[in-house]
């Protein structure tokens, strides 16, 4: 286990995706720590209103995720520069997903039911950073030997067979399945050959003139968000408050 994570996660190269992971978690509670004090009126922190408008905390977090990305790129990945680049950076990062939802309607649904969306964004950000922490590679490139990373032909074809499934996974309405099979080609492959949800591109377009595909796509559907929706809920309102009702 040392040896393990001495090579996969302390190793230079990576500490500074591990110091941006551990950032970008800790503003992320934080942050909604302190929005949940707003919205209950405790505490001695406000909204920032300048002049009777609402600066959402994403502006600073664009302006943190500028700086660190820049500051990255000037100072490597050594070094002390690197470090406060990856911290600056990962904090950015967190309040910037901690608005997603805002960003992606452009209208301010951080307590509806809209908003679940950014924490499902922040928590899937960070399963993904932390399996390439472990070693996972994007599209199954960890998978290929030493001997196979050398043959320029065979890297490309395992690359584009793995986008490809991600993508079929997408098309199917499965967009969790198919990002984290970007770095877990089964979790994707998966995705690709199950029933496609209604509503999905794949839906549309090939379960047109198949009523009995259509009806079992439904009931699956129905069944699954029946069986996970109450958990994911109950995760979500425990990490960043139940929305408004």
């Amino acid at each position: 286990m040392g040896h393990w994570w001495q090579r996969n996660i302390v190793e230079p190269g990576k500490l500074p995706l591990l110091l941006a992971l551990a950032s970008f978690v800790l503003t992320f509670l934080v942050t909604r720590i302190i929005t949940r004090l707003i919205r209950a009126g405790k505490g001695p922190f406000r909204n920032v209103s300048p002049g009777g408008l609402h600066v959402h905390h994403v502006v600073p977090g664009v302006v943190l995720m500028v700086v660190g990305g820049f500051a990255a790129v000037a100072s490597g990945r050594h070094g002390f520069g690197a470090a406060v680049a990856a911290v600056v950076f990962g904090a950015g990062a967190g309040l910037v997903l901690d608005e997603f939802a805002l960003v992606l309607h452009l209208d301010d649904v951080y307590w509806t039911e809209q908003g679940r969306k950014s924490v499902e964004i922040v928590v899937l950000t960070a399963s993904l950073v932390m399996l390439m922490l472990a070693g996972f590679l994007p599209f199954g490139v960890n998978e290929l030997t030493s001997e196979e990373l050398h043959d320029r032909g065979v890297v490309v074809t395992n690359v584009l067979i793995n986008f490809l499934v991600a993508l079929f996974a997408l098309a199917k309405g499965k967009p969790r399945m198919a990002v984290l099979g970007c770095v877990v080609p089964f979790v994707a492959i998966v995705g690709a050959v199950r029933l496609a949800r209604p509503g999905s591109p794949w839906a549309r377009r090939f379960y047109r003139h198949r009523p009995r595909a259509r009806r079992k796509a439904r009931v699956r559907a129905f069944r699954h968000d029946a069986r996970w929706e109450a958990a994911r809920n109950r995760l979500h309102d425990l990490l960043a408050g139940a929305p408004d009702r």
